[in-house]
Parts: structure tokens; sequence; C-alpha cells
């Protein structure tokens, strides 16, 4: 057995161990994100006369695009050998495990469903409908919504070195666009205040880590 393939020369920890502690994590973040949203939501709802139908597509869309972006975090943390990266990656995947427990906790107060009408079908009539076609298949609708396909995911998780994390960057600022256009869609549509505001400073927060995620790609000579 090779020191790669046991514990970590960093920290001495078994990665089983660590990828545990990150799962872990993340379902804490989930959890945490669940069920503190809901004294917020007293306020935010009162004072705009509740959701509509943008503030719950968006929140069940949004569901599912950080569903993919904490999966794809959580292999490039597992993998990597570059700090920053690393770093990012646990911040992608705890910030947006816990953003997964607030919309999630969202609809439980609004009394509605997790899932609902097709992806994006919300986003009709902004400069960001992507013009889904109710017969689109899911996987038409994902590519729209800048995710990566299974056949991705794969490769991502069976690359190595820099060729891994270029991979892994290239999908994450693609996804992270993906992202932005739902969250600038349902700030001009929704209706609910503290929707509006989350979508808001998650868009932000997006934008500053693909600003991060390519400057990395040209530190690391990411090409294509």
């Amino acid at each position: 057995m090779t020191e790669s393939d046991g514990p970590t020369a960093r920290t001495g920890i078994p990665w089983p161990l660590v990828v545990i502690a990150v799962v872990l994590v993340a379902g804490l973040a989930f959890a945490i994100g669940r069920f503190t949203t809901f004294d917020d939501l007293s306020d935010a709802t009162g004072s705009s006369g509740g959701p509509n139908a943008a503030d719950a597509g968006f929140a069940r869309d949004m569901q599912v695009h950080h569903a993919q972006a904490v999966e794809m975090a959580m292999i490039e943390y597992r993998a990597t050998d570059d700090d920053e990266l690393r770093a990012l990656a646990y911040d992608i995947a705890t910030a947006q495990a816990a953003q997964r427990g607030e919309m999630y906790g969202w609809l439980v107060a609004w009394g509605l469903p997790q899932a609902g009408d097709p992806l994006m079908s919300w986003m009709s009539g902004t400069g960001h409908d992507h013009g889904a076609s109710a017969t689109a298949s899911a996987e038409e609708l994902e590519a729209a919504m800048g995710m990566a396909t299974a056949e991705e995911i794969d490769r991502l998780a069976s690359l190595e070195g820099s060729a891994r994390d270029c991979l892994f960057l290239e999908l994450m600022i693609r996804h992270h666009s993906g992202a932005i256009e739902m969250t600038d869609a349902v700030v001009e549509l929704g209706s609910d205040e503290r929707v509006v505001q989350t979508a808001r400073s998650m868009g932000q927060g997006q934008t500053a880590e693909i600003a991060a995620m390519q400057s990395i790609q040209t530190r690391l000579g990411c090409t294509g």
C-alpha cells in the first residue's frame, strides 16, 4: 500500500474517516437549514402575503441543483491534493447542504409538496426562460440548468490529479452559472421576501465562487 492509499500526508486521518466526517457535516448543515427556517418564514411570509409559483418552483428546483453540487464537491474534496480546492469544495458542500435544508423547510412550512411542475417551468416569461418544452426529458432540462450528466460525474470520480481538478472547476462553473440564472429569475418573479433575499445572497455568493474558480483554473493551467 502506498502512502496515498493510506492516511493522508497532511493529517494522518484515513480518507474513509474524512469522507464520513464531511458527509456528517453536510447532513448536519441540511438539518440546521431545515429546522432554523421556520421562524424566519413567519416574518417573511407575513409581510409579503406568502409564496407564489415562482417561490415554490425555485425552492424545488434549487434543491435538485444543490444536491448535485454537493455530490461533485464531495468527490473533489475526497480526491484533490490542492488545499485551495479542498477548502472551496468543503465550503460548497456544507453551504449548499444547509441551503437545501432551508428550502426544504420553506415547502414544509408552506404546506406544499417537495416535487411539482417540470424543472424551470416557473421561470417562464423572464429573460432567463429556457423555453423548456413540456415534452423535454429530465436530462435535457438538467442540461439547460447547467447540471452535469451522469457520464460527467462518473468521469470526475475516475480522473486523477490536475485532470480531475480542472474538470471539477469546469463543471462547477457551469453549474453555478445555471444557478445564477435561477436566482435572477426568482428575484424578478418571487413574491416571498425571504425567498428573494436568500436568492439574491445566493447569486452573489456563487458569482464570487465563479471568480475564485476561474482564478484557480488559471493557476492550474486548465484549458478547454
